[in-house]
């Protein structure tokens, strides 16, 4: 009789089982700036015991860290050495992040397991605030106008340097500015009008050395111990075209760097094809005097030659002039008609 009644409180429990859910209390998400050593909190509230604590990040929810109580922490690539466990209570599953990057912007989620309550979960959200986010309502109206016109002119663009690169060419756009404080981190990117958004980052991290974070799919960037950054372009095409800004990160404020790429399109008259022009000319003239110079120099010395050539022959060896010894004609009045003179 009680294994009777045994196996009718295991079907009982089976077929009520697909309908219960575990209760999971979730908090409101909160924003952290990306800065280095940034926290991203998750204190539990409650009393208990902590079992463990998970950290993942979408939107593959990938794993960040986790951390058990008897088996220590797990953090895989790319956070290891990145990410600390701060532990300030024991139901802190906060933690810290270093060598930051723009690649760690995105939404984490924190997993508290505890005994007795269960899990408790929050949310982060890893932003950018640098750069203030627009509105909604301006976002798509700034779409339809974008769509029904055409993009502003880059003539009335203020840059400070302007480069002009042949299709197919290779070139390297070079960040570089003038300071006097201490450069922590440089943006490379590309501004409207025409395609936008960061190409390459560079940045001192803690031990003096230097962190490289390349977006691009169009080129090679690198960066110099001075945190210049150099975007090095391969085979030109015309969508290379356009606005690049330089954002110097430096502890006097935040300096900027415009430079303008031109690609002119192919079988027009390009700058090289006008400094070619400028180059025969300037041969051609070149080679025309020099060879007037030497026509003269010629015709001098062989004149000369000749007076040193006369001057040297005896008297009798030299031709007579037939004209030497013969007297002039007498003049003759205006009214009568002149006469020959003969001999």
């Amino acid at each position: 009789m009680d294994a009777v009644q045994k196996h009718h409180w295991y079907f009982v429990v089976l077929l009520f089982l697909p309908s219960l859910k575990v209760a999971v209390v979730q908090t409101e998400g909160s924003t952290v700036r990306l800065e280095e050593g940034m926290v991203l909190p998750c204190l539990c509230p409650w009393n208990g015991n902590l079992s463990m604590v998970s950290w993942t990040k979408d939107p593959d929810k990938s794993s960040v860290a986790v951390y058990h109580p008897e088996h220590g922490e797990h953090i895989p690539n790319p956070y290891t050495e990145r990410v600390e466990f701060l532990k300030t209570t024991h139901m802190d599953g906060s933690i810290s992040m270093r060598n930051v990057t723009h690649q760690d912007i995105g939404t984490y989620h924190c997993s508290v397991q505890t005994f007795p309550r269960g899990p408790w979960t929050q949310s982060i959200q890893v932003e950018d605030l640098d750069e203030p986010p627009e509105d909604s309502n301006e976002e798509e109206e700034e779409e339809e106008e974008e769509e029904g016109s055409e993009p502003p002119p880059l003539d009335g663009i203020r840059t400070d340097a302007e480069l002009v690169a042949e299709p197919d060419s290779n070139l390297t756009i070079s960040c570089s500015h003038e300071h006097h404080g201490t450069v922590y981190q440089v943006v490379l990117e590309r501004v409207p009008p025409g395609p936008s958004g960061i190409i390459g980052v560079c940045k001192r991290v803690d031990g003096g050395g230097l962190l490289k974070e390349d977006y691009s799919d169009r080129g090679r960037v690198s960066c110099e111990d001075s945190l210049d950054v150099n975007l090095h372009l391969t085979g030109v095409q015309a969508e290379d075209g356009g606005l690049y800004r330089c954002t110097f990160s430096t502890d006097a404020g935040v300096r900027t760097t415009t430079v303008l790429l031109t690609v002119p399109p192919p079988g027009g008259f390009s700058l090289s094809m006008y400094m070619m022009c400028v180059y025969v000319g300037a041969g051609t003239a070149f080679l025309i005097l020099l060879l007037v110079i030497v026509v003269l120099a010629v015709n001098r010395r062989k004149k000369h030659r000749r007076e040193e050539y006369r001057v040297k022959l005896h008297p009798s060896q030299r031709q007579p002039n037939v004209y030497e010894n013969i007297p002039p004609c007498p003049e003759t009045p205006a009214d009568k008609k002149p006469r020959l003179c003969q001999h």
